[in-house]
C-alpha cells in the first residue's frame, strides 16, 4: 500500500512539473514593443487584455485603484471593453510579433495591428484602440 502512494505521489509531482514546463502565453506584441496582449480562457469567460508599456498621457485613476492605472485594457468575449488597474504587467518579450497589418483571432476576439496602432474587439464589436498618443474604448 505504501509503495502505491509513493508511485501516486511521484505521478502526481511529475504531472504538475510538465504541465508548469509547457505553459506558454498564448498572445502577442506589436513590432513597436509597447503593446503586449494575452488571451486567457481558464476558470471564467474568455478574456482578452493589452498593457501599453508607454503613453503620452496617463489618465486619472478612478478611486479605488490598486496599482497601476491608464495603461492596461481588458473585455471578455461579449463584455464591455475597459482600461482597468492592475499590479502586473503582461510584458514578455517571447511572445510572437503581430506584424503590421496581419490579423490575430482567438476565442471570439480579432486584433489588427498597424502603424498607428492596434485595435481590437470582440464578439460584442466591443473593443479599443491603442496607441502611445491615444487610447480608446468602444
Amino acid at each position: 500500500m505504501r509503495r502505491l502512494a509513493e508511485i501516486t505521489l511521484g505521478l502526481c509531482l511529475l504531472t504538475t512539473a510538465s504541465a508548469s514546463a509547457q505553459y506558454r502565453p498564448i498572445g502577442f506584441q506589436t513590432p513597436s514593443k509597447n503593446i503586449f496582449c494575452q488571451f486567457f480562457d481558464l476558470d471564467g469567460p474568455a478574456t482578452l487584455r493589452c498593457d501599453m508599456m508607454e503613453i503620452n498621457v496617463r489618465p486619472r485613476p478612478p478611486v479605488p485603484c490598486e496599482g497601476d492605472y491608464g495603461r492596461a485594457f481588458e473585455m471578455t468575449v461579449k463584455g464591455l471593453a475597459e482600461r482597468i488597474c492592475r499590479s502586473d504587467t503582461l510584458f514578455d518579450p517571447s511572445l510572437p510579433v503581430l506584424a503590421y497589418g496581419e490579423v490575430w483571432q482567438r476565442g471570439g476576439f480579432t486584433c489588427r495591428s498597424e502603424q498607428a496602432g492596434l485595435t481590437c474587439f470582440n464578439a460584442m464589436q466591443h473593443g479599443f484602440s491603442l496607441a502611445r498618443a491615444k487610447q480608446e474604448v468602444f
